[in-house]
């Protein structure tokens, strides 16, 4: 029998409305949740992923401003604007769009950004909030692969749960997520010996590797829960890390790419931008 299909952008939807409803309240108490994103340079993918954000922001009612750098602007240049945007009381929320112009360290860049209005999750203090399971701003994928199955009746608490991929980005994140959930977590990676024991032992399975199909139908345990949060461009479309599939035959309850995980990470920064009000409230 087929698995069950968890529905992104059915989750998504309902987030939406969630924080349609809180931004509403806010701006009756007079206060208009603002993200701003920063872009150095003119990545053609970073141009797009910004005005997306605008439009979505939008549908939401939070305000949003896009400030552009040339790519060959300074290094020092971009850290005054984004002390000015640490500075600027208007400003709720602040994203750096990657990549950043060669000549520009990243880590210095990030680090700029005050923790309570980075959005994005990346500070240094926010991956340690994630450690002790602090009150911080967490990442937007590998929230997304907890959302996801929380919004979707799936109990973490007691779970064998397999990361399949140790990035910066979601692997290491959600160790420490899944953990905060109460799971057994194993994180598996490219040097891995037999991969598929792991992933076979998985009443939860995320793939995060970033290798188009890499998890097979014959790698995952008998109607375990697959999340996808892998994105691969293929000639013929987007496809995720897990053979969908031939995965679908052998899961109970599966994510699929697109329309899975990925549908649901603009909404959660929009939800990052109004924790970030209650914490910048707090200071």
């Amino acid at each position: 029998m087929a698995a069950t299909l968890i529905d992104g952008k059915k989750v998504a939807a309902q987030i939406r409305e969630e924080i349609k409803a809180e931004v509403a309240q806010l701006r009756e108490n007079g206060i208009v949740p603002k993200l701003a994103v920063v872009l150095a340079g003119d990545d053609p993918a970073s141009v797009v992923y910004a005005r997306s954000k605008e439009k979505s922001c939008g549908n939401v009612g939070i305000e949003f401003e896009l400030f552009t750098l040339p790519g060959t602007a300074a290094e020092e240049e971009l850290l005054a604007l984004i002390d000015r945007l640490n500075k600027d009381e208007s400003v709720h929320g602040i994203m750096i769009e990657l990549p950043l112009p060669k000549h520009m360290s990243k880590q210095r860049v990030l680090e700029a950004v005050l923790p309570v209005k980075d959005v994005d999750g990346v500070h240094p203090i926010n991956r340690g909030y994630i450690l002790s399971g602090g009150d911080g701003l967490f990442p937007a994928t590998p929230q997304s692969c907890i959302e996801i199955m929380l919004r979707s009746g799936i109990e973490l608490k007691g779970k064998n749960a397999v990361i399949v991929g140790r990035g910066e980005t979601v692997g290491k994140p959600l160790v420490f997520m899944l953990l905060n959930q109460n799971a057994t977590v194993t994180v598996c990676h490219t040097k891995t010996a037999d991969l598929g024991y792991h992933t076979r032992q998985a009443d939860v399975l995320i793939a995060a590797v970033g290798r188009a199909k890499m998890i097979k139908a014959d790698m995952i345990k008998p109607g375990a829960v697959v999340v996808d949060a892998g994105i691969n461009q293929l000639e013929n479309g987007i496809c995720g890390d897990v053979d969908f599939e031939n995965a679908k035959e052998v899961a109970g309850a599966i994510s699929p790419v697109p329309g899975g995980v990925g549908s649901l990470t603009t909404v959660l920064i929009q939800k990052n931008v109004l924790k970030a009000i209650k914490l910048q409230q707090k200071k």
